[in-house]
């Protein structure tokens, strides 16, 4: 598969677990990475580490909830690269808790991170890849929501739900520009927020995968760099799921 040199990707979420796994990957494919998180001290310590082996890297603090911050994010990376290759748009969060205690407050959070978040970065970056007529769009979606569910994650499975809804009529939307739309469903990735689940919750996921292990966040990071390709032109509006065959039982393991 041709190396991503000379190609300008924007990773967010990306200062820690799945979006660095990701931002980690296409770096080390010849990328130029944008390391984008709200956490400015973060995103620059990771991508700091990522220089220091020998990647082409950077780190840009914005919110994807913020349409303003998205838009200068992107006005920065095209003032110095002038393009805009790859979107991983990973930025997420994942508050729990069950339906009667749900708010509007946790609500609006979510999916204004989560869609909203998603959606405003793709926007911001669409000028750039009309303009070449190129672009690879991959938004980090979960199992849970578009296949699975489980008690205290139903406003955080609807909006990854709602993620592929845009998704699909995105990819239809620029099919005839060059830029396609596919999303990655993760299933139990090890990251600190998982690290963060209660032990009882960890087992759980453990017994249900066969594979018998958590996926490491590169192993997301590659099925977002096989999406990302210059080879997957004629992959657009699907979904990816990467989770040890957790969804495949039909029993209990």
């Amino acid at each position: 598969m041709e190396r991503l040199t000379d190609q300008l990707a924007i990773v967010t979420g990306a200062a820690r677990g799945i979006g660095e796994g990701i931002a980690s990957v296409l770096a080390a494919e010849g990328a130029t990475v944008v390391v984008c998180d709200i956490d400015a001290e973060a995103a620059e310590s990771t991508a700091a580490g990522l220089r220091a082996a020998g990647l082409d890297v950077v780190a840009v603090a914005a919110d994807v909830t913020d349409r303003v911050s998205v838009e200068a994010l992107v006005t920065r990376v095209r003032s110095t690269y002038d393009r805009v290759d790859i979107v991983a748009a990973n930025a997420g969060i994942y508050p729990t808790a069950l339906l009667t205690e749900l708010d509007d407050a946790t609500w609006d959070t979510i999916l204004a991170v989560n869609v909203k978040g998603a959606a405003n970065v793709v926007q911001a970056c669409l000028p750039s890849m009309r303009e070449r007529r190129y672009g690879r769009i991959v938004l980090t979606s979960s199992i849970t929501g578009p296949v699975t569910g489980q008690p205290g994650f139903a406003q955080y499975g609807a909006t990854k739900a709602a993620m592929l809804g845009y998704m699909r009529s995105a990819a239809v939307e620029l099919a005839g520009e060059g830029i396609t739309a596919n999303a990655v469903l993760p299933g139990n990735v090890a990251t600190p927020g998982f690290a963060s689940m209660t032990p009882d919750h960890q087992r759980r996921m453990i017994a249900s995968i066969p594979l018998g292990y958590y996926a490491d966040p590169k192993d997301v990071g590659w099925a977002v760099r096989f999406l990302a390709a210059p080879e997957a032109r004629y992959i657009t509006g699907q979904t990816l799921i990467v989770d040890g065959g957790q969804v495949l039982p039909e029993a209990p393991l």
